[in-house]
């Protein structure tokens, strides 16, 4: 995203280095063959780095949220309008003015569907999430929509399968990528197909014109290090048309054309995937265990030979932060409780700042309010701390327990809120998080320390032993930021509910949407680089459901018309 901003560098650069090796090109000129061999490289140089100039203009802040504006449009002639009116009155005319639909606006579909008109089956879901993408991505501008491209998306949300749902995002957010992080966006243009085939071309003569040259007057080391230049050159070319020829953006631009023979050429593309990832996204989400961090910390302190300290550093961090695939089921639930809150639009935006409240009132446990109506930070180590010490209380329970989706989802949205919370504090309000989990950190290693305790199992079991009937801010004040007891309070309070883990997953349920809606565009476009975040693809589901504050709500186009009798 730096690079974008910085395309006035990069042209400056192109300039500099295009005139340098121009300059360089007609000092060695000679008449001999190896001067017009370099002739087209030199062409595809040139193309190649303009390409990338013309790609990071492109996507650069400035640049891409012109290209997303419409074209300006000043509305009726209002003067001309009042002029008539004034004149029609002078004359004696009774006069009404009445509002219609404007016939001159053209309003797209409100339920459209794409699968029908495509020639090839694969292309169904990447067609339509290009078409989304079209639209949409004036989120990452930071642009209003219109209510009607909000019901085109959500027609289909609302009908749709959460695997399908989410197979939208995940191609819509690659095609974004591609936008901001490569020269797709350029390649896919009917300019940017002309340029490739110059550039293919140029690479492939050069190679063949160097090969029947004489090079005989020339030592054998130049000759063997050219070829390798050459065939490097002429084998990433390959795999670029490769890349090219099995991304969304081909199958897309290939559904389209009609009477190419599509079935056929989509069959040899087939053949071409096993060079290709068919993955969109890492599919991962990270995990951040406060009390599993303290035991490993400790260990780390433990080591005093510096290689060996280097070496738990990176042990630590390898334990610390771990890795989990996101599973079908977290997405199904996700999908889920997005769906219940989208029958009244006005009314269920309200879902995406409950922070929990909406849970809590549902089960009736308001007397937990205290603990969402904090700093969102805070309510996020309070929650940790709590559905940690209850899933460990629980563990046992197999999948055959009732319970164990909501517990299982639990315990990854509980890790990877606070690992946004610590490491990518960016993508969250602001606030003093990485404060109160310094606090809470040292106060969880006191703890430890002074009860020699040994491993994070005895360390949740004790925690859960010590009184909590004062409230801890009594009794520590406000100096330390620490939560720890006040999240021990909060579990030993949930252990009695008869819905707890109903409650926990619907409160952490509801904090991923508020950090999600809360996060700025600009933060999920430069995510998309790193692999991409499951908080991303719940903001883009947000918006295609309507959960949104991206929307435009208005009665459409009008024109008024004078009544004249």
């Amino acid at each position: 995203m730096e690079d974008n901003a910085l395309w006035l560098r990069h042209l400056l650069g192109l300039l500099v280095q295009v005139l340098v090796a121009f300059y360089i090109f007609v000092k060695s000129l000679r008449l001999t063959q190896l001067n017009y061999v370099a002739i087209p490289m030199f062409v595809s140089g040139i193309i190649k780095y303009g390409e990338r100039t013309w790609a990071l203009r492109s996507a650069s802040s400035d640049q891409f949220r012109d290209s997303l504006l419409p074209s300006p449009d000043p509305g009726p002639n209002y003067a001309k309008f009042m002029e008539e009116y004034v004149l029609r009155e002078a004359e004696g005319y009774n006069i009404q003015w009445t509002k219609m639909k404007d016939p001159k606006v053209v309003v797209r579909s409100l339920v459209t569907d794409n699968s029908k008109d495509c020639h090839i089956e694969a292309a169904s879901i990447p067609k339509r999430a290009y078409e989304y993408f079209q639209i949409y991505k004036c989120l990452f501008a930071d642009l209003i929509l219109g209510f009607q491209e909000l019901e085109m998306s959500k027609s289909f949300f609302l009908h749709s399968e959460w695997k399908e749902a989410f197979n939208v995002v995940e191609i819509e957010l690659a095609l974004v990528f591609d936008s901001f992080y490569t020269k797709a966006a350029i390649h896919y243009t009917r300019w940017g197909r002309i340029l490739r085939l110059i550039t293919v071309s140029s690479t492939f003569v050069t190679l063949a014109a160097y090969y029947f040259s004489q090079k005989h007057k020339y030592s054998e080391v130049d000759v063997i290090i050219t070829y390798t230049l050459l065939v490097g050159a002429v084998s990433l070319e390959i795999f670029g048309m490769v890349v090219w020829l099995c991304s969304d953006w081909a199958l897309i631009w290939l559904d389209h054309h009609e009477k190419m023979p599509v079935k056929q050429i989509y069959k040899a593309i087939s053949c071409l995937k096993i060079f290709s990832s068919d993955s969109k996204w890492s599919n991962h989400m990270m995990q951040y265990n406060l009390i599993n961090s303290c035991f490993e910390a400790a260990l780390t302190k433990s080591c005093i030979l510096l290689p060996c300290y280097f070496y738990r550093k990176l042990q630590m961090k390898t334990k610390t932060e771990l890795t989990e695939r996101v599973p079908d089921m977290l997405k199904k639930y996700i999908f889920k409780q997005l769906l219940e809150h989208t029958s009244d639009l006005k009314e269920d935006r309200a879902f995406c700042t409950s922070r929990g409240s909406w849970v809590l009132d549902r089960y009736q446990s308001q007397d937990l309010n205290w603990s969402i109506e904090k700093e969102f930070d805070q309510s996020i180590l309070l929650w940790h701390i709590a559905s940690d010490l209850c899933y460990h209380t629980d563990e046992d329970s197999g999948p055959e327990s009732a319970c164990y989706v909501e517990c299982q989802v639990s315990k990854l949205l509980s890790n990877y809120m606070l690992y946004l919370l610590v490491k990518r504090p960016f993508m969250l309000p602001n606030g003093i998080g990485k404060i109160r989990f310094q606090d809470t950190c040292a106060e969880a290693k006191d703890f430890i320390q002074e009860r020699s305790v040994k491993d994070a199992k005895t360390a949740r079991q004790r925690l859960l032993t010590i009184k909590t009937n004062i409230l801890p801010g009594d009794i520590k004040g406000d100096r330390s930021k620490s939560v720890l007891f006040d999240a021990c309070r909060l579990a030993k309070y949930l252990q009695n509910r008869d819905w707890k883990w109903k409650i926990i997953v619907g409160v952490w349920v509801e904090m991923l949407v508020y950090a999600a809606s809360q996060c700025r565009s600009d933060h999920h476009a430069q995510e998309l680089a790193q692999g991409g975040e499951l908080l991303t693809h719940v903001w883009l589901l947000l918006a295609h459901v309507g959960l949104s504050e991206h929307f435009r709500i208005s009665e459409g186009h009008a024109r008024v018309v004078l009544d004249v009798t």
